[in-house]
């Protein structure tokens, strides 16, 4: 059945859908057929229901030894946009159909931004920039071969929207998409941390997703909740989801030493969700958005220089792609189908605590590091249960209610958690 929306929720089957995807955006070039059935049972098995695939080759993919290319290759190495290579297109049908077989939803990015003039990749490397009058048989040809599996069409990918010509491009492929397949779901994938979207292209969107990227500075770790803040302010009524936060092991970008790791992936998707975009989250690996390959090559001074990732095969065993599937499973166990974030009646003097109160009536605080919790509102006759967001393990939580606030013991464990709070006597209702 046709994935829809209705308000702020993702419906399928007349349910509420949580979107819950991974990026695999190397998906066409880059996994043999049998990779892909282990991937695609793993991550199944995981609870993951969408899969956020790069239509063209992705910049930044790992080498490999299959040769899939879109179009005829030129002398200079460059794509020749006026000979498509239907082989290529009909192998990534086949992998589409494989996935459908999972029952996984697929996203599928139209224009990468290096294909784009004008974007910040495409000034780094021009050498494939799609001429502007190749769009039309280019989004054809995307019609004729992916529209039957009625994915979400991703405009665009990773990109700035500064340039006019840039917009041009989107905007002819978001027209020409929407004419061709008007059931499926449009949105744009933007570059990280970039709040303002133009409004001739916001309108476009039946949906919003923002990114809040893979930069470690100080200064930046803040965009998971600042970027959902700034979009339920001026870009309401719509799901909303983060679709690039940091990806597990990933390198720092900018070439800063360090790496992310499986808590610092945990902190963006529970901050994000909690400040308005809670209608799904995106999971990212470092080795399996670029299906690394032990030994190949990965351009670690491409784009934003990411240092060099682990094997697919170890990547696939990295812990925190089962927190996220943890966080599907707590919002479909607790008919969680929206959030109001209620930062205002934290008092505590910091704004990596979230708090936000569900549909059905609980309120969730978010501790990445462990304090003691004051909140500016009487929760008498109110039970609170910490979660362990590591481990999984669950403990009662002592609070203490004064008159006008309420003051709540720190929980038990070493890293982060999530407070549960629920008003005694009073059943979780669903409301979509």
């Amino acid at each position: 059945m046709t994935l829809t929306i209705h308000k702020k929720n993702f419906i399928k089957d007349g349910k509420p859908f949580f979107y819950l995807a991974d990026t695999c955006w190397s998906a066409f070039t880059n996994i043999p057929e049998n990779d892909w059935h282990y991937y695609l049972q793993y991550r199944k098995r995981q609870g993951y229901n969408v899969l956020q695939i790069n239509i063209l080759p992705q910049w930044d993919a790992s080498g490999t030894d299959l040769n899939y290319v879109p179009y005829v290759l030129k002398e200079d190495g460059g794509y020749d946009f006026t000979k498509i290579n239907d082989d290529y297109f009909q192998h990534a049908k086949r992998m589409c159909e494989i996935a459908k077989e999972y029952n996984f939803e697929l996203a599928l990015v139209a224009l990468w931004c290096n294909y784009v003039p004008k974007t910040w990749a495409n000034n780094m490397l021009p050498l494939n920039t799609m001429p502007f009058d190749c769009v039309d048989r280019y989004i054809e040809k995307v019609d004729e071969t992916f529209t039957q599996f009625n994915p979400i069409y991703i405009i665009s990918g990773d990109t700035d929207l500064n340039e006019e010509i840039t917009r041009n491009y989107y905007n002819k492929a978001s027209d020409l998409l929407r004419e061709a397949a008007p059931q499926c779901i449009q949105t744009l994938h933007v570059r990280g941390r970039l709040m303002e979207i133009p409004e001739e292209m916001i309108n476009r969107m039946d949906f919003y997703m923002f990114q809040s990227g893979h930069n470690a500075k100080t200064e930046n770790l803040c965009m998971t909740y600042r970027l959902p803040e700034y979009f339920v302010e001026n870009y309401p009524g719509k799901p909303l989801i983060n679709s690039e936060p940091c990806y597990e092991q990933m390198g720092s970008s900018g070439r800063i030493y360090g790496r992310h790791h499986r808590f610092n992936i945990r902190r963006a998707a529970w901050q994000s969700l909690l400040s308005g975009a809670c209608s799904g989250i995106t999971y990212g690996a470092a080795g399996i958005y670029s299906w690394h390959i032990y030994g190949k090559n990965f351009g670690s001074a491409i784009g934003e220089g990411f240092d060099m990732p682990k094997s697919w095969e170890e990547a696939m065993s990295f812990t925190g792609a089962w927190d996220y599937g943890y966080i599907k499973a707590i919002f479909e166990e607790l008919k969680v189908n929206s959030i109001i974030p209620k930062q205002d009646i934290l008092i505590n003097d910091t704004n990596d605590i979230r708090v936000a109160q569900a549909n059905n009536g609980l309120i969730f605080v978010y501790v990445p590091y462990n304090t003691t919790i004051r909140l500016s509102i009487n929760l008498d006759g109110w039970s609170i249960k910490a979660v362990d967001l590591a481990e999984r393990f669950i403990a009662n939580i002592k609070m203490i209610v004064k008159e006008k606030h309420t003051v709540i013991d720190m929980h038990p464990f070493s890293q982060d958690a999530l407070l549960i709070l629920k008003k005694e006597n009073e059943e979780v209702c669903e409301d979509v």
